[in-house]
């Protein structure tokens, strides 16, 4: 399949904003074993020391300092509605390099840092690390699709996805809910002046 240009994706917009925002579905979950192997699971099993179990990201080279893996980046969080856009295999899909793909508003607005999300049995805590992708999303997406999960509208709406650190380890499986559970409390606090 070409590449989606970003005039085939504009007109995508709206589809991608009316994401539910309290309560959607999990679509995919997705094992990263090694660098550049994806497996498709019918299960996975989300644990705070480990991340996604079997997934690599507690070896990965990017990590945090002091030697260890980065906890804000332990889980990977994509709009399904997104990959979707980008390829209709869910093989191709996987190759985003998320490990979860739901159909909820990942948006700043929806989710700011601190929101926890309950993914089947698993919570999760969105963190503010960015998670903008790489050469490889490029290279199997195009560069006219990053820049446009990456632009100024898809960064807001965090198109290209979300970091999140384990609150509640759990299992996870394709079509089970994903709950928003909190949200920023500051983003509830009113203040009166005067």
């Amino acid at each position: 399949m070409p590449h989606r240009t970003l005039a085939d994706l504009e007109p995508h917009l709206e589809q991608l904003r009316a994401a539910p925002a309290d309560e959607g579905q999990v679509v995919m979950v997705v094992c990263r074993p090694s660098t550049g192997r994806r497996r498709l699971l019918a299960e996975g099993r989300i644990d705070p020391e480990l991340g996604l179990v079997g997934d690599d990201w507690s070896t990965r080279p990017t990590r945090a300092p002091g030697g260890r893996p980065d906890p804000d980046k332990q889980v990977t969080v994509m709009n399904a509605r997104m990959v979707a856009l980008l390829d209709e295999s869910p093989h191709r899909q996987a190759l985003a390099g998320d490990q979860l793909y739901v159909d909820l508003d990942l948006s700043v607005d929806n989710l700011p840092p601190g929101a926890r999300i309950a993914v089947g049995e698993a919570v999760l805590e969105v963190t503010d690390k960015a998670h903008l992708g790489c050469a490889k999303f490029v290279r199997y997406f195009g560069e006219e699709a990053m820049r446009f999960v990456n632009g100024r509208i898809g960064r807001r709406l965090r198109l290209r996805g979300l970091n999140a650190r384990v609150v509640t380890p759990g299992t996870v499986r394709p079509g089970d809910l994903v709950t928003v559970v909190h949200r920023d409390a500051m983003l509830d606090v009113h203040v009166s002046v005067g």
